[in-house]
């Protein structure tokens, strides 16, 4: 069981870099290069979710696998 977290774990804050990156890049890479005050695309434009792109919910989810498996992990000692 402590082996099948810890692959969680690896695998989640693998997740959370990859995710993030692109969150970062989505909501801050668009403002700077068009000069923007902020880069969030418009609700309902392409690649968004409820006004947000989709990459903001995966890193949530990793965030989320992360917390678990941590707490998992430390129940077990």
């Amino acid at each position: 069981m402590r082996r099948a977290l810890t692959a969680i774990l690896v695998i989640s804050l693998i997740g959370v870099a990859f995710s993030g990156t692109l969150t970062y890049r989505e909501l801050c890479g668009a403002a700077r290069a068009n000069g923007a005050a902020g880069g969030c695309s418009a609700v309902g434009a392409p690649g968004t979710i409820l006004g947000y792109p989709a990459c903001v919910y995966g890193l949530a989810i990793y965030l989320l696998l992360v917390v678990i498996a941590s707490l998992g992990l430390a129940a077990k000692e």
